[in-house]
């Protein structure tokens, strides 16, 4: 991903540029085996350390180097393909992605053109309801706004250090930033996950791997044939290691991205000193170098229509895997041609540059995201007659239809009318409850079916993450989140005060059934209950869909909007767990399940009578949630009919 023209020309560099880019996209295509593959990116932090500091320093010792300059072609390098990539993205997508899916794509060119697209995802992604990342079509460019970012400080510091550093020995200062920063990325890595991921200081070390081996590879040892050819070796087998090993669900980046950053830094320096290794030779060879020149290219490309597919539930078959992967590189060959290397040559200035590349195409996509927030109509691109399931779906969130009893205080929640739901009794108060989190607020529809023509008037109390638990429960799980805790203390005084109520708990039950420690809590809470005198309801959860871009399966032209019913299995068995010991315990509380009701042992579904359920991957809308209670007391009776 750098500027082949500015350095001395290295065959094997481009070959390592080779071996990223496709440890990427066959990661992306889920290729068998490579469940490691997202470490080419990491590969790429390495290589832009090594090229870019390479650069610099050739520049500061001919006292050639301007930041103008320096700026100027990173611009015209980087941005021209990109807005070709962005803007073919854009008008392929239109015709398909809907709602915040859209907004959100529009949201996202702006952040990636201007090189923060790696905190925009960071802070989208953070979100409790947060969007598909496989579905989003910029995603990719994360990696592009942390190499930016590297871009915009590294310069000014190595000049300093160039500058104020002459006949100064600097190799215990780097090693000390570069423990500094790998000590960094270690504990954001355990510490903060989703930051160390996106967010630049937590890579930072790997670009400083590549930085060190410009800066001092002159100091190191010459190398004779054996070492050169075991050092390179080990550096691929590194490298190749990771790839193949590794996978998602690994801490990353931390101590597992040292293992390919070092094994790249290691082949960097081997080829520094000697070009007739096996390992440099391999990487040298033609088609390694081809695709190397191509890679910036190819990484741009082949996302996009990846992130489509995902977003139309189109499966990746060994056909699609080839059509992408052949469609990327005629893309990339195309694009190579006839945008990046042509625009990178250009001998503009840094004003002209920024103007046509970056200001111009940003006021552009500004007027793109405005028109999509305030004046989209879908008139262009939904059917008329799927209008309503599209309503149904993006228009029938619960938690934003009745964010005051969802977001309210967290000690002083809202008591009002404005939660109270149902028919009113004579004295005005509420003679139920319905707690917990954001599932359970997704089945107000449901429990709203339930109740009608009864005299049940509940109280709505929900809060995202936030199960009922009893004050001296919640003392214990809750004692570093101040939110969840005053709630659960908020909550438990007002259900102590106000007794005999008919409690109904929903919740997430997977996160809180799935160990001895969690069912106990829960049993306890269940005792807590019936100790106030409280009738209890506990609301079952529904299963959850392979992604939140199923929720909409009835706009994208799929015949059958059933899914797997394996990957919930192990989920609702621990729930019944869960139930089977509290019935044992307390017969006498009602049960909600509506799972057997859309799964059977194969399948589930997320679609009933015509009517979508879900408004993600777990939640269900609210007509979905009321299509469900008016189904349940069709075939299995109201199950409150004892109340």
């Amino acid at each position: 991903m750098s500027d082949k023209q500015n350095t001395h020309f290295r065959p094997d560099i481009e070959g390592l540029r080779a071996l990223a880019v496709l440890l990427v996209m066959f990661y992306h295509l889920e290729i068998p085996g490579i469940t490691g593959g997202f470490i080419g990116v990491d590969v790429f932090f390495v290589i832009s350390g090594f090229v870019i500091t390479q650069l610099l320093m050739r520049n500061f010792e001919q006292d050639t180097f301007q930041f103008r300059d320096f700026y100027a072609r990173r611009i015209r390098r980087l941005v021209p393909i990109f807005l070709l990539v962005s803007t073919i993205t854009f008008l392929a997508i239109s015709p398909f992605y809907i709602g915040d899916a859209y907004y959100i794509f529009a949201k996202s060119w702006i952040a990636s053109l201007i090189g923060l697209s790696n905190i925009f995802y960071f802070q989208e992604l953070s979100q409790y309801f947060s969007p598909d990342s496989r579905s989003l079509s910029l995603l990719h460019t994360w990696s592009l706004a942390v190499e930016e970012q590297f871009y915009f400080i590294w310069p000014l510091g190595l000049f300093l250090a160039w500058r104020f550093g002459k006949g100064k020995s600097r190799w215990v200062h780097y090693v000390l930033l570069l423990l500094a920063a790998l000590v960094l990325s270690i504990y954001m890595a355990y510490q903060m996950p989703t930051a160390a991921f996106y967010l630049l200081p937590a890579r930072l070390f790997e670009f400083l791997l590549g930085t060190g081996v410009a800066l001092f590879v002159h100091r190191l040892p010459r190398l004779n044939r054996f070492w050169a050819e075991f050092l390179a070796g080990l550096g691929f087998l590194l490298i190749m290691a990771t790839g193949l090993l590794l996978d998602q669900h690994d801490i990353f980046p931390g101590p597992n991205a040292l293992w390919p950053t070092l094994g790249t830094a290691l082949i960097i320096y081997v080829g520094s000193q000697q070009q007739k290794v096996s390992i440099i030779r391999l990487l040298s060879l033609p088609v390694m170098v081809f695709i190397g020149g191509l890679s910036y290219s190819l990484y741009l490309w082949h996302w996009p229509p990846i992130a489509f597919m995902h977003y139309q539930l189109i499966e990746i078959t060994w056909q699609n895997q080839l059509l992408v992967i052949a469609a990327t590189f005629i893309c990339a060959w195309l694009g190579f041609h006839l945008v990046e290397d042509r625009f990178r040559r250009l001998p503009w200035s840094l004003k002209r540059t920024f103007f046509t590349f970056v200001f111009g195409p940003l006021i552009v996509i500004w007027l793109i995201q405005s028109t999509i927030r305030i004046a989209d109509d879908l008139s262009f691109r939904i059917p008329q007659e799927r209008r309503a399931i599209y309503e149904i779906i993006e228009n029938n969130n619960t938690t934003s239809m009745y964010k005051r009893c969802f977001k309210g205080p967290f000690y002083d929640f809202n008591k009002t009318e404005a939660c109270l739901f149902g028919e009113k009794t004579a004295d005005g108060k509420p003679n139920a409850a319905l707690i917990g989190d954001s599932h359970a607020i997704a089945a107000l529809g449901m429990i709203e079916t339930f109740i009608e023509g009864s005299d049940t008037y509940f109280l709505l109390v929900t809060q995202a993450s936030t199960p009922f638990f009893p004050t001296a429960i919640a003392e214990k799980l809750y004692k570093n989140d101040d939110e969840k805790r005053n709630r659960n203390i908020a909550l438990s005084e007002y259900l102590a005060e106000n007794q005999n109520l008919t409690v109904f708990v929903g919740g997430v039950w997977g996160a809180y059934t799935g160990s001895t420690h969690g069912r106990q809590y829960l049993l306890d809470t269940l005792v807590w209950l019936k100790q106030h005198g409280h009738q209890v309801v506990f609301i079952g959860d529904v299963a959850e869909l392979p992604s939140s871009d199923f929720a909409s399966c009835l706009l994208k032209n799929r015949q059958d909007c059933s899914f797997d019913v394996e990957r919930n299995h192990g989920i609702h068995q621990n729930f019944m767990r869960f139930k089977q010991q509290a019935q044992e315990m307390h017969p006498d509380v009602i049960w909600i399940d509506p799972y057997p009701l859309l799964c059977d042992e194969v399948s589930c579904q997320s679609v009933l009578n015509g009517i979508p359920l879900y408004r993600d991957e777990s939640h269900l809308n609210n007509v979905g949630a009321r299509e469900i209670g008016r189904e349940y007391i069709k075939q299995l009776g109201n199950p409150l009919i004892s109340l």
